[in-house]
């Protein structure tokens, strides 16, 4: 079983998009036995519930989705999950410092699934959730065909 936790900064916006965007992509190849897929915050308001621009988003494309409130990313965590995605370049850089470093090679930034070097855009500050909608689809879909591909 491959194990994917989405990192974002506070748990409430883009990581959890992630999550169930990339549970649906999962789910639609017929493949949810073989992921466990969660989301996390490097600095979480936790008990927070998602924000209502990315459930109003998720709704717009046809994502299914859970209620949930934001967590925080666990010590932990680095030993129990196989990878673990950051939604910009600076939670990477804040989970290399959480863990102490990357000596698994397990962390990763989701667009470079994709080939590209960029951040996914935070639509807390940008309102955008469809430009952030648009950047995990192409991202967790990236990373779906990366399993395909093995």
């Amino acid at each position: 079983m491959t194990k994917i936790i989405f990192v974002c900064f506070g748990n409430i916006c883009r990581s959890p998009m992630a999550e169930f965007v990339m549970k649906h992509l999962v789910a639609r190849a017929g493949l949810e036995k073989n992921f466990l897929i969660e989301s996390a915050g490097c600095h979480p308001s936790v008990g927070t519930p998602i924000s209502y621009g990315t459930s109003h988003e998720l709704r717009q494309n046809n994502i299914p989705f859970t209620r949930r409130t934001s967590k925080r990313l666990l010590e932990s965590d680095y030993a129990r999950f196989d990878y673990i995605v950051g939604l910009d370049s600076s939670n990477v850089a804040d989970m290399k410092n959480f863990f102490g470093g990357d000596p698994d090679g397990k962390i990763f930034l989701l667009m470079e699934f994709a080939d590209e070097q960029r951040d996914v855009a935070d639509p807390w500050y940008t309102d955008d959730y469809a430009a952030t909608y648009r950047d995990v689809l192409i991202g967790c879909s990236a990373l779906l065909k990366k399993f395909s591909e093995q």
